[in-house]
């Protein structure tokens, strides 16, 4: 299957640059990432806290189904433009990897066709390589796929 989300890590780089194009007018797109009923469809996390603003957080967990916590993340949002940007910094709990640095850009194509553009930099070029040798990939356009589906509900 063809991912639809594309990855480019250039070599030496602290830096992973996504994007995406979906077939959904740019307002839902940003509401897919700013909606904490959205968000916890598509990311299949619960949403525990989002506050958009400049120096809001949030906070999101996984649980399995015995109710023990498999993930969890949280952040400092420091720049929330809707329909624009997110610029948020995102850490994943009890992992090796320190926190980093997302630019989410979201960018109107058609009226109802949109793009997202992120920028995560890491603290370092091998921990950014130590990220992509896990299916980062493949995870994020599953994730991107999901949200795809979810949102087509809202149209």
């Amino acid at each position: 299957m063809e991912r639809k989300t594309k990855v480019i890590a250039g070599e030496g780089s602290q830096e992973i640059w996504i994007t995406r194009e979906f077939d959904l007018p740019l307002n839902l797109l940003f509401k897919a990432y700013a909606e904490p009923g959205i968000v916890e469809q598509w990311m299949g996390t619960k949403v525990l806290k989002l506050e958009n603003r400049r120096h809001g957080g949030y906070q999101f967990e996984t649980s399995d189904a015995q109710g023990n916590v498999v993930f969890r993340a949280n952040g400092t949002i420091h720049e929330f433009d809707p329909d624009r940007k997110i610029t948020r910094t995102f850490e994943m709990e009890n992992t090796p990897f320190p926190v980093q640095l997302e630019f989410l850009e979201f960018e109107k194509i058609t009226e109802e066709t949109s793009r997202l553009n992120m920028q995560i930099v890491y603290k370092s070029v091998a921990l950014r390589d130590q990220m992509l040798r896990l299916p980062f990939a493949q995870g994020i356009n599953m994730a991107h796929n999901r949200l795809q589906e979810v949102v087509n509900k809202l149209k």
